[in-house]
């Protein structure tokens, strides 16, 4: 049996050192339109940043290593440009020497990947960069030493925009992100996104939120970008990550089932609308685990699964895709961000009744040194409590607990079930009731009356009421040095002593800094017959958003109040 893969990189690679074990006696090759192999696409930003120091690093295999270890054929530089359906052959065109020929196949695989959406004001220029292969990795490194430059704009605020900010300005370049919605990183909420708008602040890294770029043009050494709002701002460089499409340019020619984005439909099996040929990676239409919608999940632990099931199917076995959750983490600076499933937006827009939980926790133990605070956010089914997805937005420890909450999430464990796992716990590691525990015991009390809750959003509406009570329980320390408009103060350890202060008919909506003494106090309040509320992810979360609202409303070039 002979085995043509188009691409390598993650899902390519993956299928054809599957393959091998699996039949010693196929014949596999790859063609590979870039110079590279297999290589760490996650790790190019941090090649960018020096952090990671010699490009051989970022090359996990080369076309000779390969051959050496698997007996595959992998040729870079040699581009597909035709399939022939009828005699089961490709047309492939060395990039270096401008030779075409053909090569038979007896099953194909495409995994062509994603290509960089290049926006409508995109003017193509040197100074103007797309972060995808290692050969881009090189360019904008080569560029950053030779010019050194002292700004750049980074357009698009997700994972690639993100890392390229971060990189770059570790560096000392003065860094702007520019993003067209209202917060970074889309995977997450803009409520936990605010902590991760303060992080980049602080790193020094300016942030034009609700920003429509309309113009790109070059002024001397600079790049211009000229926006819808009418401000204009330059740059010594720019890099370009508003997102990625599926690479479908064959599958089209073949005339390949299309879905969302323009990917390849295939179905559980990675097989194509055309006998023999297989698709995987960020260029195929998936299952969205939690919704069971059309998605594409451009992620490389998906690809490299695809790439191991799509090559068991060849072989014999039967393998199945089970659909992608979009679990990711991402180290921004100090901070690390994880998320699993789907958030509080995505559940609105596919219409599911749901409630959250926000809590704030201590990564391990608080007497143990060097403990740092982590936000959760947990969405779950209203009706059912199925976990729909979480957020967590920290600083040591956060990767352990979307995993946890992820793994949850495929066995199909409901939210108040979560206080039930039984996690590893030493002091420099946890507490004995670990965070992902502590969201189960939250879900567990709302679901059994024990606390009722309110929100950042309905905080406005409540101070116009002449039947609520807004009530800080953090100590008068705590309040004087910020506290939300509205909210008196009764400490904690006073609230038992001063029941006499607040009117018993009167609903009483309380909050702290985290979230926890403002449970306790509602607890107290309720049992004393008062109608009581706790604050969703505490003063700490308030303060947070109110913040992001107050700087977004600034011109970025002036400071002043739009």
């Amino acid at each position: 049996m002979k085995i043509v893969i188009i691409g390598g990189v993650a899902g390519g690679a993956t299928a054809a050192a599957r393959i091998r074990r699996l039949d010693e006696h196929a014949e596999i090759i790859i063609f590979e339109r870039s110079g590279f192999i297999s290589y760490a696409n996650c790790g190019l930003p941090y090649y960018i940043g020096g952090v990671i120091e010699d490009k051989e690093d970022l090359t996990l295999q080369t076309p000779e290593s390969f051959f050496r270890r698997f007996r595959v054929v992998a040729k870079v530089n040699h581009e597909v440009t035709d399939i022939d359906l009828k005699n089961k052959t490709v047309h492939v065109t060395d990039l270096k020497t401008g030779i075409s020929f053909t090569e038979a196949y007896d099953k194909l695989i495409l995994s062509p990947g994603a290509k960089p959406i290049l926006p409508d004001f995109y003017a193509k220029n040197e100074r103007a960069f797309t972060l995808r292969t290692v050969e881009d990795t090189l360019k904008i490194r080569a560029f950053v030493e030779q010019k050194k430059p002292k700004t750049a704009v980074v357009i698009g605020g997700g994972f690639i925009g993100l890392e390229m900010a971060e990189n770059l300005a570790e560096l000392g370049i003065k860094t702007t992100i520019v993003q067209r919605s209202n917060h970074l990183l889309p995977t997450v909420d803009p409520d936990m996104a605010s902590f991760i708008h303060a992080n980049f602040r602080h790193h020094g890294v300016q942030l034009l939120l609700n920003s429509n770029t309309n113009k790109m043009s070059i002024t001397g050494e600079q790049v211009l970008l000229e926006f819808a709002d009418g401000n204009k701002l330059d740059a010594d460089m720019v890099v370009l990550a508003v997102g990625v499409m599926p690479e479908n340019t064959l599958a089209k020619k073949l005339g390949l089932e299309l879905g969302v984005k323009g990917a390849i439909k295939v179905n559980a099996k990675m097989e194509t609308s055309i006998p023999d040929i297989y698709a995987i990676g960020d260029a195929v239409q998936v299952k969205h685990f939690i919704t069971d919608n059309d998605a594409v999940i451009s992620l490389a632990g998906p690809a490299n699964k695809q790439g191991r099931i799509v090559a068991d199917n060849i072989c014999g076995l039967n393998s199945e895709y089970k659909g992608s959750q979009g679990s990711s983490v991402i180290k921004l600076f100090d901070m690390t961000v994880g998320a699993t499933g789907i958030n509080e937006q995505q559940a609105k827009s596919n219409g599911i009744e749901y409630e959250k939980v926000i809590l704030t926790q201590n990564s391990h133990a608080g007497y143990y040194p060097n403990a740092t605070a982590m936000t959760i956010k947990l969405i779950f089914e209203k009706a059912t409590y199925k976990i729909l997805g979480a957020q967590i937005v920290g600083y040591d420890g956060v990767d352990k607990r979307i995993d946890v909450i992820a793994t949850a999430i495929r066995a199909g464990m409901k939210a108040d079930e979560l206080k039930d796992l039984d996690l590893a716990y030493a002091p420099p590691y946890s507490s004995a009731k670990d965070p992902v525990n502590m969201a189960g015991f939250v879900v567990e009390n709302i679901k059994n009356g024990i606390v009722k809750q309110f929100y950042y959003e309905d905080i406005p509406s409540l101070r116009e009421r002449d039947d609520v009570v807004l009530l800080d329980t953090r100590t008068p320390f705590e309040y004087m040095r910020g506290h939300a408009e509205g909210f008196i103060n009764i400490p904690l350890d006073d609230l038992r002593d001063r029941l006499g202060e607040l009117v018993s008919n009167k609903k009483i909506y309380v909050m702290c800094q985290s979230g926890l003494r403002s449970y306790l106090a509602t607890r107290i309040l309720m049992q004393n017959g008062f109608d009581a509320y706790n604050f969703v992810g505490g003063f700490r979360l308030y303060s947070s958003i109110k913040n992001e609202e107050v700087l977004s409303k600034q011109c970025y070039s002036c400071g002043k109040e739009k």
